[in-house]
């Protein structure tokens, strides 16, 4: 069970920016039965009164309420963990004068502890960790070199493409906490990192929710600008800059450092992983939840405007082209606004698991690539200064290399001159007889 937790951790976590996995909150559960039980027992006991039957007690997986001699007490699978859900055996027993009887039968027999799924399963999840560590490796190099493109190249130096160096930085801070927490949290692998309260592991967790949740505000940003652009033509961006940048890294550092001081002073257990503490768990999911609200208003906003603009007597083309265009311009925006997020936004945390695995997967940890490539190689602008540069090169190299073969071709064809000069000569030949029979005597 502790290799599939951690094999999976990321996967159902990058969503929300929650870092626990379910196989923890099981735990968690697990404890706080154990906890309860125990403060049932101790107030029985407080009672002073008269023993009878059978008291509560705590068997190590499930607690059993007192009972009444004679009384036959059962439960199902699916009361004793979540894990047994699907299933549907019972385990019994009996209250006697003497206390509670053995388990018949026993959890093992009832429940189906089946090993063979075990196996499966971890092959299941390490596939899907191959897939997002892929998936974010993939991200991590194109968001880098799309940067270096929009940096390098003076052209490109605008508001817009300001903001998407931002938007692709807070992409590669999301890829590189994925990468830091698992490094963090399942280097050693028989350490349990349920348990796991370290300043290190903490500190992870923190860096985590700061990268998902800038992540989230850049994109809420650039919907903020695409809006201010269509709405207000003529209006300079530039004065909106410093806006953009403190909505976008000084909103997410505010509301971080006020979710560490809460996790700090209210609830400092573990590795500050878990959402048992709906109001801290709030400062994280509210802000997102609003800026998912808020991107997905932009979001019709500004299809709404493209529809407009599709429609006007200016724009040329039939209703399919225009239809096409639409769509295109649908699908570009949706990675850039984050929309297939919206899907689970209002949903509760345990509906749909699966589904939200393959959406984080394949929209998640591929979006910071999707997103350079759209935004940057796919650009026909860039596409053009590139060739151009590639021309340009191409063009230098080549004039660099024939200015130093006809250098060498001119020196050369002088030394042959001066050789066949040599050889041929006349006079010289002579003369060189006659210096060397004038040396002899």
């Amino acid at each position: 069970m502790g290799k599939k937790v951690g094999i999976i951790l990321c996967c159902f976590s990058p969503m929300w920016g929650e870092a626990i996995h379910p196989a923890c909150a099981l735990v968690a559960q697990h404890m706080k039965a154990q906890e309860q039980c125990s403060y049932t027992r101790q107030k029985e006991r407080s009672n002073h009164t008269a023993p009878s039957g059978c008291q509560t007690e705590w068997d190590e997986i499930r607690c059993w309420n007192r009972a009444e001699v004679g009384q036959v007490v059962n439960v199902s699978c699916s009361e004793v963990s979540q894990l047994f859900a699907k299933n549907h055996g019972y385990i019994y027993r009996n209250c006697t004068k003497n206390g509670w009887s053995d388990l018949y039968p026993s959890y093992e027999e009832a429940c189906i502890f089946a090993d063979e799924v075990e196996e499966p399963e971890t092959t299941y999840y390490s596939t899907f960790r191959q897939v997002y560590t892929a998936g974010y490796a993939t991200s991590l190099i194109s968001l880098i070199s799309a940067i270096f493109v929009f940096t390098a190249l003076r052209k490109f130096h605008c508001t817009r493409n300001y903001i998407h160096i931002n938007l692709f930085s807070s992409f590669i801070l999301r890829a590189s906490a994925v990468f830091i927490k698992d490094g963090v949290l399942f280097t050693d692998e028989t350490q349990d990192h349920c348990f796991m309260s370290t300043a290190s592991c903490k500190a992870a967790v923190a860096f985590f929710q700061f990268s998902i949740l800038a992540n989230y505000f850049w994109l809420l940003v650039e919907g903020m600008y695409l809006q201010t652009l269509l709405a207000l033509t003529f209006v300079s961006q530039k004065k909106y800059f410093w806006w953009y940048i403190l909505i976008g890294w000084g909103l997410p550092t505010t509301i971080l450092t006020i979710w560490v001081l809460a996790r700090n002073f209210y609830d400092n257990r573990g590795c500050w992983d878990d959402t048992d503490v709906a109001f801290i768990w709030w400062i994280i999911k509210g802000p997102i939840t609003t800026s998912l609200l808020v991107n997905f208003i932009i979001f019709i906003n500004v299809i709404r405007i493209l529809v407009q603009k599709l429609k006007s007597p200016g724009v040329g083309g039939n209703d399919t082209s225009h239809f096409t265009r639409l769509a295109k311009s649908t699908l570009f925006l949706i990675p850039l606004f984050g929309m297939h997020y919206m899907v689970f936004a209002f949903l509760p945390e345990n509906t749909g698991e699966d589904a939200r695995l393959y959406i984080e997967l394949g929209l998640g940890s591929f979006q910071g690539f999707v997103v350079a490539l759209l935004y940057c190689f796919l650009n026909g602008e860039v596409q053009a200064e590139l060739k151009k540069r590639l021309w340009k090169w191409q063009m230098q190299g080549y004039l660099s290399y024939s200015k130093r073969r006809r250098t060498l071709f001119t020196e050369s064809s002088t030394v042959t001159q001066i050789s066949v000069l040599e050889k041929s000569s006349p006079k010289e030949q002579p003369c060189s007889e006659l210096q060397n029979s004038v040396s002899v005597v």
